[in-house]
């Protein structure tokens, strides 16, 4: 059984921060199971037993290799798509994340093909759909850390 497939899906999103109003993006591999090659916020599985919180900074550390600091836990989504035909299903709990920038690299090289620091009002294109819509309703709430 395949998590999203055949069942919904539960999963950490961060949007992390480095305090002056950038914004940390990573751009999608290949290697990915979807949205291949589009900007994303970052995120995983929830595994069983973790709280939402200790997978976010669970994630940050696979990913960027660094630890951070959680600001605020957002409001849980739900979010389907279809691709090619196979429907997908996730609920998703996104986080704020201060990091240091200085300690950020690519620890997943697999998944993730390059990094990039943003403003808010400057996000790279094309951005995963989950961005996309949470952008719109987190806006407000993500420009609070924008300076």
């Amino acid at each position: 059984m395949i998590a999203g497939i055949d069942y919904t899906g539960v999963s950490v999103a961060f949007y992390c921060h480095d305090g002056q109003g950038n914004f940390l993006l990573q751009k999608r591999s290949q290697q990915c199971r979807d949205q291949k090659g589009r900007w994303d916020s970052g995120g995983g599985k929830l595994e069983f037993g973790e709280s939402p919180e200790v997978a976010t900074l669970r994630e940050i550390k696979e990913e960027y290799g660094c630890a951070g600091q959680i600001n605020r836990v957002l409001p849980t989504l739900s979010f389907f798509e279809e691709i090619d035909g196979q429907g997908k299903h996730w609920i998703i709990i996104p986080h704020i994340v201060e990091v240091n920038r200085d300690q950020v690299s690519v620890s997943d090289q697999e998944s993730i093909d390059e990094i990039g620091w943003f403003r808010l009002s400057d996000f790279p294109s094309p951005l995963h759909d989950s961005v996309t819509k949470e952008l719109v309703l987190f806006y407000e709430q993500l420009k609070e850390f924008s300076i």
